[in-house]
């Protein structure tokens, strides 16, 4: 099975499906603990009869739902068959799929010395070691805490050390920008816009504000 891109993703998905870091993932607004755990017994066995097998976190009103191909470690076409299957399973029992409040929050780390602090990082947090074609990352194989990546940068103070990534929907990003602008906030810079857009609190803290857009991600 061949993972697919994030355009490829993006023409594929059911509406309220959204495409962050290595899955595909939406929000199934149940209303309460016992339609979701309805909706959780359906997809279970929709996804025993595929055997292919999506994260589930139920909440008291929503459930969300990310998946991606375990043999690949991304997203497939396999992914967008079960998401259409669980966006049908919603729909019949009255839920609605939404890409509003789904993200992935990443902790960057700006460094002139990775190979000396990123074993420091991974010790003290638990987390397990990869690298890829994007560089060194730290991942929790539980997907509680975020992901840990590595960017090299000069020595020169100050500098920029610890930034957030966050990825959301590209339906999100003017919102958040917005919200963000009235609330003190700065937008640095969109020169790599759609792909990321840089901001910085009133104190001058830096956030990229990450989509899959233009990426071979």
């Amino acid at each position: 099975m061949t993972k697919l891109s994030g355009q490829e993703i993006a023409d594929g998905a059911p509406k309220g499906w959204v495409y962050l870091p290595g899955a595909l993932r939406t929000r199934l607004r149940t209303g309460s603990f016992s339609a979701g755990l309805k909706l959780v017994n359906a997809i279970g066995a929709a996804a025993e009869a595929a055997d292919h097998h999506p994260d589930l976190d139920l909440r008291y009103t929503y459930l969300d739902v990310s998946l991606f191909s375990h043999d690949v470690g991304e997203v497939t076409a396999r992914d967008l068959r079960l998401a259409a299957t669980i966006s049908k399973l919603a729909a019949e029992a009255g839920v609605a799929a939404e890409t509003a409040g789904v993200v992935r929050l990443e902790l960057g780390l700006d460094s002139p010395a990775q190979s000396r602090v990123l074993p420091f990082w991974q010790a003290l947090l638990g987390l397990d070691h990869r690298t890829s074609e994007y560089g060194d990352e730290l991942n929790d194989p539980a997907g509680l805490l975020p992901a840990v990546w590595f960017q090299e940068s000069g020595d020169e103070e100050p500098r920029q050390r610890w930034h957030p990534d966050l990825w959301v929907d590209p339906s999100e990003v003017q919102p958040r920008i917005d919200a963000a602008v009235k609330a003190g906030g700065t937008l640095l810079s969109d020169a790599e816009a759609p792909s990321f857009w840089v901001l910085a609190d009133p104190e001058g803290n830096k956030v990229c504000l990450c989509t899959w857009q233009e990426r071979g991600r």
